[in-house]
């Protein structure tokens, strides 16, 4: 369970940077938006598109700073949920993962300023890394949807998320320092927290950004509950318990549901830190030097916190979650290479959980560490015209080494006495390690645009035997050979149609090779015989852009062989020196589907750009999978797990240049999603029969006071709604505000 630290930390931090900042008026709005380089007005945020006009039209889109103030997402996951084609499941309430297109987790690649995030250990399904990429820190998040392998390698299935940092201040002579202070109250989990930064000019060709953050979270209150189907069949009119998440209340009134509201297992303190020197070595040549990290103490994961039927004493928290990025970078044009990215990163990612069962007299630790090297590099070629036509090829290398540490024991609480298990939730010096290379070219011709490219990739797992676990020793060695190809054709000026079609894969990690762990829906072991899964993706796509409109609707078929899925296993089946699987309601092994599955679906986009600074925003995502059934005796094909049901947005929002006071009314719904997998209609995350629909009213302002501060609101749940996002262990908060300031120029 989580206590909170003293609030006076937090004060004491605040005010001590509120001494730093300036008191008179700043510099013109224009003149800092220069400085940042990333950061936006508000409607060139509006108006800018999700992808450069010179590049091949795909199926992608962005939020930018200026959408992230307004809205004020609780984490990077959370920023996404106004994307089309993209649904966010929440584990805890200090996890999120995205879905894109049906996939996540392993099978969605997360890139942050040119680095790969994706380690050896990315579980299986939802899992919380994306969660520990700061939003405060960026400039934008980008989503590609559709298979990316090409570009980004492995897991890149459904699609990559690409965070972007924030720009340093460069080009003013001299020495300058513009200190910012944000600071947010959030009612509805008692959040506490913001971000101190200091933006460094150091000459007319070198700027520094020094940024850290912090808040302290409580436990999350809904809007109630979300019940079970009824008799008659109706989702989420029937019985709440057995139930997660757990209710407070529920020691109190536990025949009153109605006054059910405050979620068990949803606090977590966090800490954020980055520093960033850029040196810009000529015009059109800039060299990086960064380090980004993240801390999170005590977060429980909800759903074990405690498990269903559990005491509430029981609980399973992520004592620390740990991330730390560093990595130099050459970026720009130089001789016959243009758009260079050459990035050299080091990473390391721990992660500490416990489970504590006082009932039993037990506890039980882990801790797994991973070391990651990389490099990676990409550039492009001069474009070569000719006839009327513009060639131009894109290409790249990158190389990625995981070194994997992990480690287990196991206490007797009424004897204090503590025993290492033979391993940890991974094997103790496991190796991953990464090679690959693609080119793609790009023909453009008038009306006509085209472009094909492929990549070829090495991968290599090995992790040492356990003879006492009964673990076998792991030596695999994956080779993939994928491309893609599209076009489009202009039928207008800013209209085109686009057909694109891509190769992807996925080969196994040391996660589907040799994890075992306690996962959503019971007990996961692992199979060391896996194969790459692998994917081919068609879209089609219209794309509109005029004075007045911004128009995107995409429809996709991913096709999936091989694809990784959970079978039923019996307790006979449970390896030895496992003690967490047969006391595990279920019990799962990862296997190879035998015959192909299939993601279906589509999304749009429409923007409305009105007269006055009004302007409209909708977007619709649909999704169905389908699958070979792995459980003996039941139909040939079910449902994919935790496909998300069908959902959209609406916005409206209006902006006063002048005064900079802005007033936006924002609407996310979903249907009831009823179509489960066998995995799902035994997950407690999920109620019986299906997740019921929702739709969820927020409403959000913000007002520059002077050039120096800003003030915001934003009020969620306006209807206090008692709602679940598909396959999240938390439900969503109730009737809330968040209250945000920023200070300085």
């Amino acid at each position: 369970m989580y206590y909170g630290v003293p609030r006076m930390r937090w004060l004491l931090v605040s005010g001590a940077f509120l001494l730093a900042l300036p008191r008179g008026a700043g510099a013109q709005r224009a003149e800092e938006e220069d400085l940042y380089g990333a950061e936006t007005t508000f409607e060139a945020a509006v108006e800018a598109p999700p992808l450069d006009e010179d590049e091949t039209p795909e199926a992608t889109s962005g939020v930018t700073r200026a959408e992230l103030d307004e809205r004020q997402p609780t984490s990077a996951p959370d920023a996404l949920r106004w994307e089309p084609g993209v649904a966010v499941q929440q584990t805890a309430h200090g996890q999120a993962s995205p879905y894109v297109r049906g996939f996540t987790g392993q099978q969605v690649v997360h890139v942050f300023d040119g680095v790969r995030l994706n380690n050896a250990i990315y579980r299986q399904g939802p899992n919380q890394y994306f969660f520990t990429v700061d939003e405060r820190s960026l400039a934008r998040i980008d989503v590609e949807r559709g298979s990316a392998s090409v570009r980004y390698g492995s897991d890149a299935l459904g699609g990559a998320l690409l965070a972007t940092p924030r720009a340093v201040p460069m080009g003013e002579a001299g020495f300058s320092a513009r200190p910012r202070l944000y600071l947010r109250y959030g009612s509805t989990d008692d959040e506490r927290g913001g971000r101190g930064e200091v933006l460094l000019g150091l000459g007319r060709r070198t700027g520094a950004l020094l940024g850290f953050g912090y808040r302290d979270v409580g436990l999350l209150t809904s809007g109630g509950v979300v019940r079970h189907r009824d008799a008659s069949g109706v989702p989420g009119r029937g019985e709440v318990a057995p139930y997660v998440p757990r209710f407070a209340e529920e020691v109190d009134s536990p025949d009153d549901s109605s006054a059910w509201r405050t979620q068990l297992g949803t606090g977590f303190r966090e800490a954020t830190f980055d520093a960033r020197l850029e040196h810009r070595l000529r015009r059109t040549l800039r060299a990086v030097a960064a380090i980004y990290g993240y801390r999170q103490f005590d977060a429980p994961r909800t759903d074990q916190c405690p498990p269903p039927e559990a005491p509430l004493s029981e609980c399973l928290t992520i004592d620390r979650q740990f991330r730390t990025l560093g990595y130099v970078a050459l970026r720009g044009d130089a001789g016959p290479m243009r758009e260079i990215d050459l990035v050299a990163s080091y990473q390391q990612h721990l992660e500490r959980r416990s489970r504590d069962r006082p009932r039993s007299n037990l506890a039980f630790a882990w801790e797994d560490r991973v070391h990651s090297l990389g490099v990676r590099f990409t550039a492009a070629s001069p474009p070569l015209r000719t006839d009327g036509a513009t060639l131009r090829v894109r290409y790249g290398a990158e190389g990625m080494r995981d070194q994997v540490s992990s480690s287990g024991e196991q206490r007797f609480t009424d004897l204090d006495r503590a025993f290492p298990m033979s391993r940890g939730q991974y094997l103790d010096g496991s190796v991953y390690a990464t090679l690959g290379a693609f080119a793609e070219l790009e023909l453009r011709s008038g009306w006509f645009h085209a472009h094909a490219g492929g990549r070829v990739t090495a991968i290599d797992a090995s992790a040492p035997p356990d003879p006492e676990s009964g673990s076998p020793h792991v030596d695999r060695t994956f080779v993939a050979l994928v491309g893609r190809a599209g076009v489009s054709a202009d039928l207008a000026k800013g209209w085109s149609l686009a057909l694109n079609l891509d190769q992807g894969f996925r080969a196994p990690n040391l996660d589907d090779l040799s994890a075992r762990q306690q996962v959503g829906p019971g007990f996961q072991f692992e199979n060391a015989e896996l194969t790459a899964e692998r994917t081919l993706t068609s879209e089609l796509g219209l794309r509109g852009r005029s004075d007045h409109v911004r128009l995107g609707i995409w429809g996709f078929a991913t096709v999936i062989d091989d694809a990784i899925q959970r079978t039923v296993r019996t307790a006979d089946d449970c390896p030895p020196s496992t003690p967490e699987c047969p006391a595990s309601r279920n019990l799962y092994q990862l296997v190879n589907a035998a015959s192909r599955s299939h993601v279906l679906g589509g999304e749009g986009e429409l923007r409305l750009l009105l007269p006055e600074g009004v302007s409209l925003r909708t977007t619709l995502t649909l999704t169905w999978g389908e699958g070979p059934s792995l459980v003996p005796g039941v139909v040939d094909r079910v449902p994919l797990s935790r496909i998300p049901p069908p959902q959209g947005t609406l916005e409206a929002r209006y902006r006063h240049r002048r005064s900079g006071f802005s007033l936006a009314a924002g609407l996310r719904w979903a249907a009831p999603q009823g179509r489960l997998a066998v995995a799902d209609a035994s997950d407690p995350r999920i109620p019986n029969g299906g997740t019921p629909g929702y739709a969820v009213v927020e409403l959000r302002s913000q007002w520059r006071v002077a050039p120096w501060w800003t003030l915001g609101l934003v009020v969620d749940n306006l209807t206090d709604a008692a709602y679940r996002v598909h396959g999240s262990s938390v439900l969503g908060p109730g009737r809330s505000v968040r209250v945000w300031l920023r200070f300085g120029e």
